[in-house]
């Protein structure tokens, strides 16, 4: 391809803590977006994850061989002694303390780790498209998670970078992700309009007040035209972890008690239950430790058969099941009142794990009300220091997988008005805007 064609390409990378995706804008054409194969489906993202697991070679030393996305969780899915799960990368790159983790003995720097996946989203679309991927626009939060100042936001923004020259890439500019969404948005207004964009991800919630419409995308977009942005360091996984906090550790014995001597204590020390709210630790547990304190839980237990399911939860490995069940809850939580948790599983040396508990909206609500506090709080003070009142905005875009909850949408509806919310593509829209504005900024 020649170098002047290139350059009518341009490329948006949605980096998710939970989901990735990758899009190209071409002038006069449709967005595409790279297609990920899973389990025999084409879908148009895939998770942020990596999975190493280890082989003998024939000279018998161990190696050890990395997978990302669709892959490396299908690879998770069919192994029978499980290897090493990572996710949520984006939610630490604001930490200092976390420079890296250690797999199979040898030590790997988090920007190592983010490389390998965002490599990998590069190589699979210069396969799809057929051409090389060299630049891209990238999205960031407006608040990374654990980000408590500028410069700690600044920072992760800075080694999101590294990570993204590291995997092949030759320039890469940031955008908010908000203002991604935004864009998304506006290629659909045939006038101008004040929007409030509200974006949900795994680990953050954005809310952005801008202007938008055929006007500004025919002068360009200026500083002027975002009136302010606030955000959150919380979104779907902290709902999935109260969902397991209150639902599912109890029937598995977060609140069983035990027997010693004359007294009755608590039967598993907490932090065990700690573990199941993050999928991804579950296989931290699996240590002998572990095994030992739960072995002698099981026998002075009054619910034996509650620390017999954990045990076998964890010995299977199990946490990306389990928390596939949590987000299929949710969901129909979020199509009715009433719904019931469902899981069945179980590793082939223990008895099978099945757990049926019934839960209600109202249940489920009330457990996350402390986040939807602080939507709330975030969402107000953006209104407050742009001096913005509500009935002055036009439009309310809402994206990302949790802008489906009910207690979410109410508390936009409470301030706007229903007829003024709007969605679509929920899942892919930040990755379609980053797109947009890789070609209104020439790259």
């Amino acid at each position: 391809m020649r170098s002047d064609e290139q350059r009518q390409v341009f490329f948006g990378i949605d980096f998710g803590t939970t989901n990735s995706a990758v899009a190209m804008q071409m002038p006069g054409k449709e967005i595409q977006l790279v297609r990920f194969s899973f389990c025999g489906e084409e879908i148009p993202s895939c998770r942020s994850v990596l999975y190493f697991e280890q082989s003998k070679a024939a000279n018998g030393q161990r190696r050890v061989h990395g997978y990302s996305g669709s892959e490396g969780i299908e690879r998770y899915l069919d192994a029978e002694e499980k290897g090493r799960l990572i996710q949520s990368l984006k939610s630490h790159l604001s930490s200092r303390s976390l420079s890296g983790t250690e797999v199979f003995g040898r030590r790997h720097r988090l920007e190592e780790l983010v490389t390998r996946i965002v490599g990998d989203l590069r190589k699979r679309a210069e396969e799809q498209f057929m051409q090389p991927v060299r630049r891209a626009t990238v999205g960031r939060p407006v608040r990374f998670v654990g980000a408590e100042s500028e410069e700690e936001d600044d920072f992760a923004v800075s080694r999101l970078r590294e990570a993204f020259l590291a995997a092949g890439f030759e320039a890469v500019e940031f955008e908010l992700e908000p203002v991604a969404a935004a864009s998304a948005y506006e290629a659909t207004l045939d006038r101008e309009e004040l929007i409030l964009i509200g974006d949900f991800g795994g680990g953050t919630s954005d809310f952005s007040l801008l202007r938008v419409g055929p006007e500004v995308r025919r002068r360009g977009r200026r500083p002027e035209d975002l009136l302010g942005n606030s955000g959150v360091g919380l979104a779907g996984d902290a709902f999935d972890a109260r969902i397991v906090r209150k639902l599912v550790s109890p029937a598995l014995g977060s609140n069983s008690e035990a027997r010693s001597l004359n007294k009755i204590l608590p039967a598993v020390p907490a932090w065990i239950y700690a573990h199941l709210e993050r999928w991804h630790y579950l296989s931290f547990l699996r240590t002998n430790n572990v095994r030992e304190i739960l072995k002698s839980a099981r026998i002075r237990a009054l619910e034996p058969e509650k620390i017999e399911a954990l045990i076998a939860v964890i010995e299977g490995d199990l946490g990306y099941q389990l928390h596939q069940a949590v987000q299929k809850v949710k969901f129909e939580l979020s199509q009715r009142e009433h719904a019931e948790f469902a899981f069945r599983d179980g590793p082939s040396s223990a008895p099978m794990v099945e757990l049926r508990v019934p839960i209600t909206r109202l249940q489920f609500e009330s457990w996350i009300s402390e986040d939807l506090a602080s939507i709330e709080h975030s969402v107000d003070a953006l209104l407050k220091s742009t001096g913005v009142e509500p009935r002055e905005v036009d439009r309310v875009f809402l994206t990302g997988g949790s802008s489906f909850v009910p207690a979410v949408r109410r508390i936009f509806i409470s301030r706007f008005g229903q007829e003024r919310i709007r969605g679509g593509n929920e899942f892919t829209s930040v990755a379609r805007g980053l797109a947009l504005r890789a070609a209104a900024n020439g790259g």
